[in-house]
């Protein structure tokens, strides 16, 4: 079953906030979000290949918690990345999407674009489902 949020609803944390990280389409099944390239770069001008898995991490996250529903918790236990390309400049969409979405483990391809379409960055997180502590 597919849950679907408001992204503007969504609470992204402070590390995503500060590389300016945005949502634009939330559910189990897919999470998109934008970042600047700016304010997220190495010393060589090229986008930081973190800033790509921090984003990524970021997407896949909040899908995992989005099908883990209400109660439950996702937390990140694995991320892989492969850096195709870099970027110097403007935005690079992220799109998380969900390739397992099981009762205790969720795992989803990410994969970061530059604003022409090419590939950046393709990384998989998995994501263990817990139980919220009552």
């Amino acid at each position: 079953m597919t849950r679907s949020l408001d992204p503007a609803t969504v609470p992204l944390g402070a590390l995503a906030e500060n590389m300016g990280i945005v949502l634009t389409q939330v559910s189990s099944e897919c999470v998109i979000g934008t970042m600047p390239v700016a304010g997220n770069t190495q010393p060589f001008g090229l986008l930081n290949g973190g800033a790509s898995l921090a984003l990524a991490e970021t997407l896949g996250s909040i899908g995992a918690n989005v099908h883990a529903g209400a109660g439950r918790f996702a937390v990140g236990i694995e991320i892989n990345g492969t850096h195709h390309r870099s970027a110097t400049e403007g935005m690079v969409t992220g799109t998380a999407t969900a390739l397992s979405l099981g009762r205790n483990v969720a795992v989803y391809e990410v994969v970061v674009t530059d604003e022409r379409g090419k590939r950046l960055c393709t990384s998989r997180i998995t994501c263990l489902l817990r139980d919220a502590a009552e």
